[in-house]
């Protein structure tokens, strides 16, 4: 097997030098692509360092991508620790940037990334043992072959996630990317979603795709080829500062690699997603009973006792994993 890497972004929210600069170049308030639950701190990072260490000994490299601060218990010696900062690959232009989108869409330009690597955000964890079939299969990244309509919502992402699928519309339809893939967008571990891939068969737009939110497989050359094609575009998002409604994500990168075959079908319950505001007895539980491989544990500006709930959270994490990591001084 190729080597694994896996990405992860990290931001710390307390840090003054980073919020002055932030509020120095930030003109609006109230924005709800990026408000204050997008960077505050959960305290939770060196659980997932200790998540991958128990969970996944065989990752190759841990890319921490950071604007240049970091935890002062983080072991920068560590070997399998390859610390990034913004400035070390996205052009100077471009800087600083509060925009995770940004941040993602230039990972291809990082030094030293394995061709294979697989994106995590820091809300992002390994929640049992796993292995490296479970990311990529024969070099093809492990996902989930299955269209779904974008349902928009206000103040959600759902507008740039159909920038990303305005894209894909200029280059596939659903038709021809059934046609040639019939056999990953039909598979029976997909269970109730594969229902979706028969409710799009009237139309040859594709509508959209199932994202589930949990970490995403990548080959690197994905970006590059998308860069080839919508450099002036991605340029054009590069230079926001913040998240805007007109921006495109990574996501656009992993609907490339569904629509041209280049991934291996794995089933839909691997990972899961909370939303911590209203599923939060249901995120203690899948931490303590080890439910799905990988969760995802969201953010929201509408949680109460934000405090209370952290800590509530540390505690369990702190019982899975007590043992200190090689991540860790």
């Amino acid at each position: 097997m190729q080597n694994i890497d896996f990405v992860i972004t990290w931001v710390d929210g307390n840090d003054e030098e980073w919020l002055n600069k932030k509020n120095k170049f930030d003109p609006r308030s109230g924005d709800r692509l990026n408000t204050k639950a997008r960077y505050r701190d959960w305290k939770f990072l060196k659980y997932w360092f200790r998540s991958v260490e128990q969970n996944a000994p065989w990752v190759h490299k841990v890319v921490f991508v950071t604007e240049g601060h970091l935890p002062e218990w983080l072991n920068t010696s560590c070997e399998k620790l390859l610390i990034v900062k913004h400035s070390d690959y996205i052009d100077s232009k471009y800087l600083p940037t509060f925009n995770s989108n940004v941040i993602e869409l230039n990972f291809h330009r990082i030094q030293g990334l394995s061709d294979l690597f697989v994106n995590f955000n820091d809300d992002m964890f390994l929640n049992k043992p796993v292995s490296p079939s479970d990311f990529f299969d024969n070099q093809l990244p492990r996902d989930i072959g299955v269209f779904s309509p974008i349902v928009p919502t206000r103040h959600a992402i759902a507008s740039i996630v159909l920038n990303n699928v305005e894209i894909i519309n200029d280059y596939f339809s659903s038709r021809s990317i059934l046609k040639n893939h019939s056999f990953k967008f039909f598979r029976v571990h997909y269970g109730k979603h594969l229902l979706k891939n028969f409710c799009v068969l009237p139309w040859s737009k594709v509508l959209g795709f199932y994202d589930n939110h949990i970490p995403v497989s990548y080959n690197k050359s994905t970006f590059e080829v998308i860069w080839e094609k919508e450099g002036e575009l991605l340029q054009e998002v590069s230079s926001h500062k913040f998240r805007q409604s007109t921006d495109l994500n990574h996501w656009l990168m992993r609907y490339w690699q569904l629509c041209t075959g280049a991934f291996s079908p794995r089933a839909t319950n691997f990972g899961q997603y909370y939303n911590l505001s209203n599923e939060f007895d249901n995120v203690l539980q899948d931490i303590r009973d080890s439910r799905h491989a990988v969760i995802c544990l969201n953010d929201s500006d509408d949680i109460d006792n934000f405090e209370q709930s952290r800590n509530r959270l540390l505690k369990e994490f702190e019982e899975k994993y007590p043992t200190k990591s090689i991540f860790e001084r």
